[in-house]
């Protein structure tokens, strides 16, 4: 597997120099040749933009393709499974219908993959399959040559993309590992004067976007993303209703429904079993703070971008803020941010994506076909 860094164009928004600390870097694997006639590509490159997520992966292709499906893959459990299901794996909602028969992976942790852990192995391949899925999902031909930009947090380690390129490499022919947040404006066209956030299930990535690539300083990776929304609102319904009997899966079903923090939206009644019984509960309060809960430190890590940036375009940053990702359709989510930001930041603007599930697969999906075409090889 040889590595190159993007080459330098006479357009701000592709690299011009960097290692693999840089936000875009390029693997390609596999004994190259010549260029691609530029007026075969377009027939013999399918172009893949990819948002692997925690919770979702969505992919973007260039024959018009999208499709999203969960980050979650099973494989059945024994032989009676495996004669009900096939010899597997099942993905997505599929996955999940049918959990009790399988044994269940969400192989991305914090938006990379799991590692460090009991089962490595057996994360290492569900990362495989899923990456394997999402293009066949994305309906190349056999005929075709896959380029494929994958999205990762803003700060992934070196170790982290490595393993990323490792489940890609038996599926595409070129990869190009992208910041997230990058990837929202890219797509977007929103390249200088603006702060992006990305807003996942594992991570929230904060990118500062001033006509160049941007620089690990101008990133911050946070971990208070949706899954821990998830867990502040079961702590908070555990602690308050110790009746209830409800699963992780529960929950986050719940918050998929009626995630808001403005208080206008009405009651949210959940009907969940106590004893066995099916029984209606008001979750109003708890589904508020729990929401509510990752405004402060996105609004923490917002301050802290403005503030080393230079003072003449601080206010500039502060009034341009792009929020993305599934975690942006939090309903009231981007004024509560503008307002926590004017009460402690001195002011701000926070305007939300229209297509947040797809934001960064399409953003992804632009930079490669925006890539030189000397830079795609050809591999044989």
């Amino acid at each position: 597997m040889t590595t190159h860094d993007a080459p330098p164009t006479n357009d701000a928004r592709t690299s011009s120099s960097g290692g693999p600390d840089t936000p875009a870097d390029a693997v390609a694997a596999g004994n190259t040749g010549a260029p691609l006639d530029p007026r075969q590509e377009e027939q013999s490159i399918l172009y893949v933009g990819m948002d692997l997520g925690t919770s979702r992966t969505a992919v973007a292709a260039s024959n018009g393709t999208r499709e999203d499906t969960f980050s979650t893959i099973g494989y059945p459990k024994d032989v009676v499974s495996r004669k009900l299901l096939g010899d597997g794996p099942l993905f997505g909602a599929e996955a999940m219908a049918k959990r009790l028969s399988l044994s269940m992976y969400r192989p991305l942790e914090k938006g990379v993959i799991k590692a460090g852990g009991e089962d490595d192995d057996g994360n290492a391949k569900a990362a495989r399959d899923l990456v394997q899925h999402a293009i066949r999902l994305a309906k190349p031909r056999p005929d075709q040559l896959v380029y494929a930009v994958i999205g990762t947090p803003a700060e992934a380690s070196i170790k982290n993309r490595k393993a990323i390129l490792d489940a890609a490499k038996e599926v595409v022919d070129s990869v190009i590992i992208a910041s997230e947040p990058f990837a929202v404006a890219y797509g977007l066209d929103i390249l200088t004067d603006a702060l992006v956030i990305d807003i996942g299930a594992g991570t929230v990535d904060l990118c500062r976007m001033h006509g160049t690539m941007p620089e690990p300083e101008d990133q911050i990776t946070l971990s208070h993303a949706g899954d821990a929304v998830d867990k502040v609102l079961a702590d908070l319904i555990r602690k308050n209703h110790p009746e209830l009997q409800f699963s992780e899966r529960m929950v986050s079903a719940a918050k998929e429904q009626y995630a808001t923090v403005r208080k206008s939206d009405g009651n949210i009644v959940v009907t969940w079993p106590v004893n066995g019984k099916p029984t209606e509960v008001d979750i109003t309060a708890e589904m508020h703070e729990a929401c509510h809960s990752i405004v402060p430190p996105i609004a923490d890590a917002l301050g802290k971008l403005v503030a080393s940036f230079d003072p003449e375009f601080q206010s500039v940053l502060r009034g341009n803020v792009l929020l993305g990702g599934g975690g942006s359709r939090i309903r009231g989510l981007g004024d509560a941010l503008a307002a926590y930001m004017t009460e402690h930041l001195g002011g701000g603007n926070v305007t939300t994506v229209e297509e947040p599930v797809y934001a960064g697969a399409n953003g992804a999906l632009k930079i490669g076909r925006d890539m030189p075409a000397e830079y795609w090889e050809q591999l044989a």
